[in-house]
């Protein structure tokens, strides 16, 4: 449990490092004229990915969650290629990655890169990684709650994104 604890820790730096990349691009964001939408939910994003680590390490240790060796590997090959995927659309994206959903008018939609292929592929690696980061120490519950709790919260963000990208298209437009 020791070094599932680590890796569970490890993630928690890189969520650090990526609530870093996110303050910076909020400030080039704003100061270019960013717009802000769906602040609402944003406390909540944040209170479900701090559930996930917390639900985590408190389920392994409390319920004494066993490690599957195949399965638990299969599962940290997911979370690996998440953060993989993760940073592969922060970097496509660059100043306009954000865990917030700020629009700068004027900048075009980005569609090279995993948006090649998927509208909105940060949200499939958080989906990945809540999923399969519980998995590979066998916290199950974890795992379910976080997919169905994200699912729902997933279901407001990505409406409130497409409605913010939209009208700023409409606006680009008009102007």
């Amino acid at each position: 449990m020791i070094w599932y604890t680590a890796l569970v820790l490890a993630v928690a730096v890189e969520r650090c490092a990526e609530l870093a990349v996110a303050l910076r691009n909020t400030r080039w964001s704003r100061a270019r004229g960013g717009i802000e939408a769906g602040s609402g939910h944003y406390p909540a994003m944040v209170a479900l990915h701090t559930a996930l680590l917390g639900g985590c390490l408190t389920e392994v240790w409390l319920a004494d969650r066993p490690f599957l060796p195949l399965f638990g590997w299969t599962m940290v090959v997911v979370v690996i290629a998440a953060q993989t995927l993760r940073w592969w659309c922060i970097r496509t994206l660059g100043h306009q990655w954000n865990t917030r959903v700020i629009v700068v008018p004027g900048l075009p939609l980005v569609t090279d890169g995993p948006y090649r292929w998927l509208r909105h592929p940060n949200y499939v690696a958080v989906a990945a990684e809540g999923l399969a980061l519980p998995l590979v120490h066998s916290a199950w519950v974890t795992a379910v709650g976080f997919t169905v709790l994200n699912a729902v919260l997933m279901a407001v963000r990505i409406r409130c994104e497409d409605g913010a990208l939209a009208s700023a298209a409409a606006a680009d437009v008009r102007s």
